[in-house]
Formats: structure tokens, C-alpha cells, sequence
């Protein structure tokens, strides 16, 4: 099942945010979300101790993440089996606090 990347990121990450803030913040980072393709954008994701907020653009951030929307659609189906196949065949890229990639699912967790 196809994900809107654009109501994700817009609506339904910073509604879910918002719904579970002291946990968001127990993450202790900022994102910087850059999906290129017709159907990405670019995001900054707070979910440090001044967050959680959740804001198209970009903004200071200790993970950055690259991927294209094609891509981001396979993450999503299967984050734990795709996120690695798509970072050790480069078409997920990773920079600044590599250790925090890892604590995406639980931000995408949030409902």
C-alpha cells in the first residue's frame, strides 16, 4: 500500500507528535528528511527537548537522511528487511549520527 509522503510528513507525523510529545522527545534528536522525487520534499523532524515538531524545509539536525520517494515507499512496507538493503546498496544515505538512523522506527512508530 502506497504512503503520501506529502500527508505523512504534513499531517499525520506532526499529529502523532503532537499526541505523544514526552515520548517523541525521548528519541533526542533532529532529522533532516530529504526525499527527492515528484512526490518527496524536504523535512525537519525535532524530537530533541525543544520539539517534537515536525516542518517542511531544512533546519539544523545531528542525522541527515537521503532517499528517493520510490525508495522511502519500500522502507516504509518494510522498514526492518528494506532499511538495511537500501543503506548497504546506497540508495539510503546516512549522514551525521549514524546510530540515530536507527531510532526512525520508532519515530515512525507513533500513531
Amino acid at each position: 500500500m502506497a504512503v503520501d509522503i506529502q500527508k505523512l510528513f504534513n499531517e499525520e507525523l506532526p499529529a502523532a507528535l503532537a499526541k505523544n510529545a514526552a515520548e517523541a522527545k525521548t528519541i533526542g534528536a533532529k532529522y533532516q528528511m530529504n526525499i527527492t522525487g515528484p512526490t518527496g520534499g524536504d523535512w525537519n523532524v525535532d524530537v530533541s527537548d525543544s520539539g517534537p515538531s515536525c516542518k517542511p524545509g531544512t533546519g539544523p539536525a545531528d542525522c541527515t537522511i537521503s532517499i528517493t520517494d520510490e525508495d522511502f515507499q519500500k522502507l516504509v512496507e518494510n522498514p526492518q528487511a528494506n532499511g538495511m538493503q537500501l543503506f548497504f546498496s546506497g540508495k539510503l544515505k546516512v549522514s551525521g549520527n549514524q546510530m540515530l538512523a536507527m531510532k526512525l522506527q520508532k519515530l515512525f512508530g507513533f500513531r
